[in-house]
């Protein structure tokens, strides 16, 4: 059994880590240095959402292992602030540190923070001829949820079906995939290692 004492330490171990980056955010014009655990908390949460943008709620909360009362009160005081801004994405609420991406950016994000889209994405960048079969079976899902993905993609903005399926802006895609490989997993971080050949520049 799990001491109540070693899951308060694991928590404010982790709230500090995040905290040292989000201490580089504008927070010093409404922290109150007569709460210092407060402030620590609003530090963590602006700090992952400056190495985790587009992450919904429950992966703000959950991942600081902050109660859901708790992470409601910090995230409406960094909103407020001007801290952090967020996005309605289907039944998630995605929150970006403020002022940093674009709509497209933001909408990326927020499907790349899924598991099959972000791998379509991935698969396609790698090979752009790559079939609906091809994705189903590098993803090893069926061909149906491929289909449902691509349209969701294509609505989104971020995919072409007009001849087979081509990802819009694939440059942008590619740098916020490098730029935040670490908080996507392990076959974004494999392509972040790749990607300088994937990216072409035309002086």
């Amino acid at each position: 059994m799990v001491e109540r004492s070693e899951v308060d330490e694991n928590k404010r171990a982790t709230l500090r880590r995040f905290a040292v980056l989000g201490a580089a955010t504008p927070l010093a014009k409404f922290r109150d240095d007569g709460e210092s655990g407060e402030s620590e908390a609003r530090d963590a949460i602006a700090g992952y959402v400056a190495t985790t943008p587009g992450a919904h709620f429950s992966k703000v909360r959950d991942d600081l292992k902050l109660g859901t009362g708790e992470a409601q009160h910090h995230l409406r005081q960094l909103l407020e602030a001007g801290v952090v801004e967020s996005r309605r994405d289907g039944d998630y609420r995605r929150f970006y540190p403020a002022e940093q991406f674009s709509s497209f950016e933001q909408v990326a994000l927020g499907y790349l923070r899924r598991d099959t889209p972000r791998g379509m994405l991935v698969e396609l960048l790698r090979d752009p001829s790559a079939t609906g079969s091809d994705l189903a079976d590098a993803l090893d899902v069926s061909r149906p949820t491929v289909s449902k993905y691509a349209a969701d993609l294509e609505d989104a903005g971020l995919l072409d079906r007009e001849d087979g399926y081509a990802v819009r802006n694939p440059e942008t895609v590619i740098t916020l995939l490098v730029r935040y490989a670490d908080s996507f997993g392990e076959t974004a971080a494999t392509f972040a290692a790749e990607a300088d050949g994937f990216i072409s520049f035309d002086p």
